[in-house]
């Protein structure tokens, strides 16, 4: 395997890591339009935001152990699924779940490729 692919693999779960956490960040903005007040809002945002903490804590796992990430973020999608779940047409389901579930799935996947692609030492 080239050099650059062996880097590509290494920053591309780490990259996209990230603006995982930003897109799941946006859904916290809906806190500024319930008219909370100042520490109502400071504190409601702070609790929109514990997904993104999670998701951060588990891409520096990842960073440093990519099996872990890889492990972590797969039990996020199974995790997301399990729960979000609701009763009826599959198809119904999957149209508005696949925005959330696929980019951790496909994190998953990249950090055991990036695992499993280093030289052994």
């Amino acid at each position: 395997m080239s050099d650059t692919t062996r880097r590509l693999l290494y920053w591309a779960p780490r990259v996209l890591g990230i603006l995982f956490a930003l897109f799941v960040s946006i859904f916290a903005l809906d806190v500024f339009g319930q008219g909370y007040g100042f520490w109502g809002t400071l504190q409601a945002l702070l609790m929109h935001l514990i997904p993104v903490y999670i998701l951060l804590i588990a891409l520096a796992i990842g960073w440093r152990w990519e099996w872990a990430g890889a492990l972590l973020f797969a039990g996020f999608t199974v995790a997301y699924l399990v729960t979000a779940w609701n009763p009826g047409p599959i198809a119904s389901n999957l149209v508005w779940m696949w925005p959330i579930a696929v980019p951790p799935l496909i994190l998953a996947l990249l950090f055991l490729l990036s695992w499993r692609t280093h030289p052994q030492t």
